[in-house]
C-alpha cells in the first residue's frame, strides 16, 4: 500500500482534488472529518477544548460552534510571534487524536487493499511534523485572491471579510512555497477544473506505478 498525504494551505481545493484522485481509484479521508468526529459531545478531544476554550464556544445545544472556536483559536498577530498562540494550543488538543485515527484508517486499508493508495487529506501535516508518515506529499497551490473568492463563496461572506479570515488563518499555515519546497508533487489549481484533473491523472500513474506489488 502507498500512503500518501494531500495538503494545501486555506481554500486551496484541497477536498477537490481528493475527489479526484477517489474518481481514480484511491482511498480517501479527511483530517477535518475526523476532527469534526472528535468534537462531538461526550467525546474526550471536546471536553478538552471546552476546558482550555470555555463554555462560549458552545451552541445552546452543547454542540461546539466552529467559527467561535476558530474566533478564540485564531488571532491576528502572526504565530511566529507568540510561541503558545491559541491555536498551537487547539492543535496540541486535536492533532494526536486526529492522528491516531488516520493511522488506524491506514491500518484498515491495508489489511483490506493490499495494493491501494491511500490518501489522507489535511491542511496541516507539514506543519505538525507528520509528513514523515507518508510515502509521498502532494501540495495543492492556487493564487491568492482565489482563496479569498473560494472562502467567500464557501461561507457566504464578503470578499473584504473573506480576505481578512483568510490572511488570519494564513498565519498559522506554512506558505505554498514552503509547503512545495517538501511535496514530491505539485498541482496547481489556480486554472481550470478539466487542467486540474489533467494534473490529477499524470500524478495518479506515477502513484500507481511507485505502489509495491
Amino acid at each position: 500500500m502507498l500512503k500518501v498525504g494531500l495538503t494545501g494551505g486555506i481554500a486551496s481545493g484541497k477536498s477537490a482534488v481528493g475527489e479526484m484522485f477517489v474518481a481514480l481509484g484511491a482511498h480517501l479521508i479527511q483530517a477535518d472529518s475526523i476532527a469534526h468526529q472528535l468534537m462531538h459531545p461526550g467525546q474526550p478531544v471536546y471536553d478538552e477544548i471546552v476546558r482550555h476554550f470555555g463554555r462560549g464556544i458552545l451552541n445552546l445545544d452543547g454542540t461546539i460552534n466552529r467559527p467561535k472556536l476558530a474566533d478564540a483559536a485564531f488571532d491576528s498577530k502572526p504565530i511566529l510571534e507568540k510561541k503558545w498562540s491559541q491555536v498551537n494550543e487547539l492543535n496540541r488538543i486535536v492533532h494526536p487524536a486526529v492522528i491516531r485515527r488516520q493511522e488506524e484508517w491506514m491500518g484498515e486499508i491495508g489489511r483490506l487493499h493490499p495494493r491501494a493508495v491511500a490518501i489522507v487529506e489535511a491542511a496541516l501535516i507539514i506543519e505538525a511534523g507528520a509528513g514523515q508518515r507518508f510515502d509521498r506529499l502532494i501540495v495543492v497551490t492556487c493564487r491568492d485572491e482565489q482563496r479569498v473568492k473560494r472562502f467567500a463563496a464557501r461561507h457566504h461572506l464578503s470578499l473584504e471579510a473573506a480576505r481578512q479570515e483568510v490572511t488570519r488563518r494564513m498565519a498559522a499555515q506554512l506558505s505554498d512555497q514552503e509547503k512545495i519546497k517538501a511535496g514530491d508533487y505539485v498541482i496547481d489549481n489556480a486554472g481550470s477544473l478539466d487542467g486540474t484533473r489533467a494534473q490529477v491523472h499524470a500524478v495518479w500513474q506515477q502513484l500507481e506505478a511507485q505502489n509495491p506489488r
